[in-house]
């Protein structure tokens, strides 16, 4: 068994004190950072579902009408 000194160890108990601050610090940040990665997931994500559905309507407004989307708008075909 080792003996060490008084001194010894208090230096050891704060070298441990300062790796589990740091340690501490490091985990928060990267609490942080989960935290804000995930934010910006989900305001992508709405603004993908928000683009999207415009484009359905869009599709939906061209499928109807080419130029105008109004079916009432458009001449009939020529062999009437």
């Amino acid at each position: 068994m080792i003996v060490l000194a008084d001194t010894e160890l208090q230096q050891r108990l704060i070298d441990l004190e300062t790796r589990v601050a740091f340690q501490e610090h490091a985990l928060s940040e990267l609490s942080d950072a989960l935290a804000a990665a995930r934010s910006e997931e989900a305001r992508n994500s709405l603004l993908l579902f928000r683009a999207l559905e415009e484009i359905k309507h869009m599709r939906a407004a061209l499928a109807t009408s080419p130029l105008t989307g109004e079916t009432a708008s458009e001449p009939p075909p020529p062999h009437y």
